[in-house]
């Protein structure tokens, strides 16, 4: 009976999120700032385009500072505030130090192009560049071309205290991967799609060291684990990171489904999709289909893009600097 209470509580928070995440969509537009900035998305694009053009590395570091601002409190671009001496920010985590600064960068160079327009100096906020950049990132790197919904207000708070509990570790289990996405009103399809993100972006080899030292993880291709020895041996710098997807690293694409087939899933919590056998048979479905896969994803990370959105002048603002609050 007490599982049972636990289990219905579980489903009405799951339906509470999803009921809020409906609200606030419908606050959101694709033509948000036509009357204002109606070049938005092209400066935006353009903006993206020369900083993809300086590193490939923008696009899978865009893809994975969209998903952390999502999913700490909401995509209210928070996790791009610095921190000060007295508060240290939702970046400054443990959870987050991975996030590479070209991500930032791309959002403030986006920024930048927007405010050397007069009409569209701080009217677009930090949140919905974010959202169009990453978008645009991903078209650059082959992926799929999608429309976006817009009218996000940026947050008003940012800790490092925020983060805990939000962003799930390399090493967690599928249940609990379900769990925390479902409590952001995404189904595990959706969570699968937004891992395909992997297609792209480097993992630091800390994250899957536990893989390969003191026995190598048996869901790895002995071949693949042999690689990343060389790549990671003992006592590695910190900072080194290979790509996750090793076959096409610079390609949007599909490719990370192959890899789990094949044992070549970089971080655990990638490879457990195909060993799983509830979640083997949409790996397989999308390592067939890339068509499939892009359908999937758009509808995920369209779906992710409403969670906690801040869109009542109470909640937020349109920061002036993306990196500091009014």
């Amino acid at each position: 009976m007490a599982g049972a209470r636990g289990d219905m509580r579980f489903l009405l928070l799951v339906a509470v999120v999803a009921a809020s995440a409906t609200v606030c969509a419908a606050q959101l537009r694709r033509n948000h700032y036509a009357g204002v900035c109606p070049n938005v998305e092209t400066i935006v694009r353009g903006a993206v385009a020369k900083k993809f053009q300086q590193t490939f590395i923008t696009v899978g570091a865009l893809v994975h500072l969209y998903f952390h601002d999502c999913f700490v409190q909401g995509c209210d671009a928070s996790v791009l505030i610095a921190s000060t001496a007295n508060n240290t920010a939702e970046k400054d985590n443990s959870a987050n130090l991975s996030l590479a600064g070209d991500g930032f960068d791309a959002v403030i160079k986006a920024k930048a192009a927007l405010d050397a327009v007069p009409r569209c100096r701080n009217q677009v906020s930090c949140a919905d560049i974010l959202t169009m950049a990453t978008r645009d990132a991903i078209a650059l790197a082959g992926g799929p071309a999608y429309a976006v919904e817009l009218g996000r207000l940026d947050g008003l708070s940012s800790t490092a205290a925020s983060v805990p509990g939000k962003l799930a570790p390399p090493s967690s289990s599928l249940d609990k991967l379900t769990a925390l996405f479902a409590s952001n009103g995404l189904s595990q399809t959706d969570m699968i799609a937004l891992s395909g993100g992997h297609t792209v972006g480097l993992a630091h080899c800390s994250t899957f060291a536990s893989r390969l030292r003191p026995t190598v993880d048996p869901t790895l291709s002995p071949k693949f684990a042999a690689q990343l020895q060389s790549w990671c041996p003992p006592n590695v710098d910190a900072r080194t990171a290979v790509p996750m997807d090793t076959v096409t690293p610079r390609a949007f694409d599909n490719q990370y489904f192959k890899n789990l087939q094949t044992g070549m899933g970089l971080l655990s919590s990638d490879q457990l999709f195909y060993t799983d056998p509830r979640s083997r048979p949409t790996v397989d479905a999308w390592a067939k289909s890339e068509a499939a896969f892009d359908q999937a994803f758009v509808t995920a990370i369209t779906k992710m893009g409403r969670i906690g959105v801040k869109t009542d002048a109470s909640q937020g603002n349109i920061r002036r600097n993306c990196a500091a609050f009014n």
